[in-house]
């Protein structure tokens, strides 16, 4: 689990913000079902690195002034156009207790469709889990290496590697294989039969 230090915020313009931002922290909210919201800025390049090494729903221990509460990330806003975190919200979680959690699917193998010709299509991206906090994987790892042409993974296919639990259908269909595109052949136009027209009246010698 890793430690991400904060400090409370006290002044909430947006200059105090754009601050926060030009200090290198991030301006955030952490909540909880029991708890008060309480506004905090954190470090941007800690919680960056934190999230491409562990991932989005990895457990943070979150130290506020001395105060530590295990929280999980649960929305983080973007500057479109400079392509930055500008403020992020972090919930409060009870380890013992069951959360539902978006996870995202990494497909593994070369299926065997690809090798015969077929292409292959990624219908599903995320998969929704039920688990405890400390038993979410960062990715679920589906195998497609025996998925032939033609044939769809469904999600009650999937073979689970963990304390977690599916939300969605069953049927819900995470890969497919489709057929290899073939060429149409084109007639560039019919052969005419040999021998004289029946109608040769108006016709251009």
């Amino acid at each position: 689990m890793t430690t991400i230090q904060a400090i409370n915020r006290h002044e909430f313009t947006r200059s105090a913000k754009r601050k926060i931002r030009e200090a290198g922290q991030i301006p955030a909210i952490v909540y909880g079902k029991t708890t008060e919201s309480k506004p905090v800025a954190i470090d941007s390049i800690q919680l960056l690195k934190t999230i491409r090494e562990e991932g989005k729903n990895t457990i943070i221990d979150l130290n506020v002034d001395g105060s530590s509460q295990n929280v999980m990330l649960s929305d983080m806003q973007t500057d479109p156009l400079k392509n930055e975190v500008i403020h992020v919200d972090f919930q409060i979680v009870d380890m013992k207790a069951d959360i539902e959690v978006n996870v995202p699917i990494q497909l593994i193998g070369e299926a065997q469709g690809v090798k015969d010709g077929g292409v292959l299509q990624q219908s599903t991206h995320e998969i929704t889990i039920s688990a405890k906090p400390g038993d979410i994987p960062q990715t679920i790892d589906v195998d497609i290496s025996n998925l032939a042409v033609n044939e769809a993974l469904l999600l009650k296919d999937v073979v689970k590697n963990g304390s977690y639990t599916f939300i969605q259908d069953g049927d819900l269909v995470i890969a497919s294989i489709l057929p290899p595109q073939q060429e149409e052949e084109i007639d560039s136009g019919e052969e005419q039969e040999p021998g004289t027209p029946t109608n040769e009246e108006g016709r251009e010698e």
